[in-house]
């Protein structure tokens, strides 16, 4: 898969993983992928219902350590 744009919200609580999420999807194109690292707990949940309200694709999600990556398909 590749990664067309990173995105680090480490250290960022509620909503602004997802606010930040949201303004960089809207700087790629549709079918181009936005990886994303959080630390936030709160973020996998957030993350999965962000993907189901917007119709992006949640492609993949990972945990390493306290690390939370997501990767967004821009619909």
């Amino acid at each position: 898969m590749e990664i067309d744009k990173d995105l680090d919200v480490r250290g960022l609580n509620c909503p602004l993983p997802i606010l930040k999420a949201k303004k960089a999807l809207s700087g790629i194109v549709s079918g181009q992928c936005l990886r994303v690292v959080a630390t936030d707990p709160g973020s996998v949940r957030d993350f999965e219902a962000f993907a189901r309200q917007t119709g992006h694709a949640l492609v993949e999600k990972s945990q390493a350590g306290e690390e939370f990556t997501f990767v967004l398909q821009k619909r």
